[in-house]
């Protein structure tokens, strides 16, 4: 009798590539334990408000079952251009706009539009570990840009970033504010980057999934506050997942110049076929009807944030900078290099879980990511636990 084939190795050389998640790993090794404050995912512990998943359900109701237009229907593409308005305070084209099956499309979308195979994407680190497997996947190279770290921010220097460029660089993909560090670039920054993609002719994306939960104001600084988009080469990536805690729904969008539309309608085409009409229903409710939901939320991110580093600083035990955006807090506890093994010990021993800093890239290593869209309740005592651990350990 013949051996058994090893079929492992009839995988693709994609497929074979494609990492592991460090932040699936702990999440998978601590999700069942008892009590345990989980802080490792980006997402939050609240349902989707009810006036979307009523929306949603009306649709379903309604028949909205079947195929439908694969660039997002028409009122909600719509939509998505009236709140940019409303956001940038000029018009938008609904033409501007496509609907996806959440961030992670529209970011895979964006890579396979301007990169060719062996083409490099230069992606600021530390960064969300879907980014740059994005690109690899495509058959792309991911050129890592070293943050710099200091106690009053993480910053990006222009200087090293052109000195990645190459003849074989294609793009930059820029996540502002930024998952896991919480940098959000400003105006100054923004223009910077920009100037350098036009002397060199590359792509921008700009996933600015995370522009609402900005710490100085309404929203972060944008591309659209320095571009002009008639003739910028920009992608941008966003989602309904953060803003309406709708991460379970899966859908985003894309924007891109309309000249690409028929290239990216064929892409939904062969990929999803599609998000499914009913939901969008329920997006539509959330952008046109969702901004208090935003601002309660970032509230409460903002009164977590203040719970935490209260408390963590005052161990003496930890360093971080305070993020200017996001939800998160990204800190590196003294005398544990190791955050793997350390996040593993904390689900352990203080009943928190947390993602550790080498699933985020070269300059994560010695960090841990904390999610703070969580209750007042359960980050105040997921704050205690830490300081506790972090006294006695």
């Amino acid at each position: 009798m013949s051996a058994s084939p090893d079929f492992l190795l009839e995988l693709s050389r994609a497929a074979r590539g494609a990492p592991e998640s460090g932040i699936v790993e702990v999440v998978n090794y601590g999700r069942l334990k008892e009590g345990l404050i989980p802080l490792w995912v980006g997402e939050g512990d609240l349902p989707t408000p009810a006036f979307i998943s009523e929306a949603a359900t009306r649709g379903l109701a309604a028949g909205e079952t079947f195929y439908t237009w694969q660039r997002g229907i028409p009122e909600l593409r719509q939509a998505i251009a009236d709140y940019h308005g409303r956001l940038f305070a000029r018009p938008f084209s609904a033409e501007r706009f496509f609907v996806t099956i959440g961030g992670m499309h529209a970011v895979h979308i964006a890579v396979g539009l301007v990169v060719e195979p062996g083409q490099e994407v230069i992606v600021p680190s530390p960064t969300w570990p879907n980014v740059p497997a994005a690109v690899e996947l495509a058959g792309g190279r991911a050129r890592i840009l070293h943050m710099d770290y200091a106690a009053t921010g993480w910053t990006l220097d222009i200087d090293r970033l052109e000195a990645l460029i190459g003849p074989a660089t294609r793009a930059i993909l820029l996540n502002s504010p930024a998952n896991p560090t919480g940098w959000a670039a400003d105006e100054a920054t923004l223009k910077a980057v920009l100037a350098v993609a036009r002397k060199h002719g590359l792509w921008i994306i700009a996933d600015e999934v995370y522009g609402r939960f900005s710490f100085t104001g309404e929203r972060a600084a944008s591309f659209h506050d320095v571009a002009d988009e008639a003739n910028d080469r920009i992608l941008y990536v966003n989602t309904f997942s953060k803003n309406w805690a709708m991460t379970g729904w899966r859908i985003g969008w894309l924007e891109a110049p309309p000249a690409f539309g028929p290239a990216i309608e064929n892409l939904v085409q062969y990929t999803t076929s599609g998000v499914p009409g009913f939901l969008q229903r329920g997006a539509l409710a959330a952008i046109e009807r969702g901004e208090d939901f935003i601002a309660f939320q970032k509230a409460r991110v903002g009164r977590a944030l203040d719970v935490m580093t209260s408390a963590l600083a005052a161990t003496n035990r930890v360093s971080f900078a305070k993020p200017d955006g996001a939800f998160y807090l990204f800190l590196a506890i003294d005398g544990f290099d190791d955050t793997r093994r350390l996040a593993l010990r904390l689900i352990d021993e203080a009943g928190v879980g947390v993602a550790p800093g080498t699933a985020f890239g070269p300059g994560g290593e010695r960090f841990l990511r904390l999610c703070l869209a969580r209750s007042e309740s359960h980050i105040a005592t997921a704050a205690d636990r830490l300081q506790d651990w972090l006294r006695k350990a």
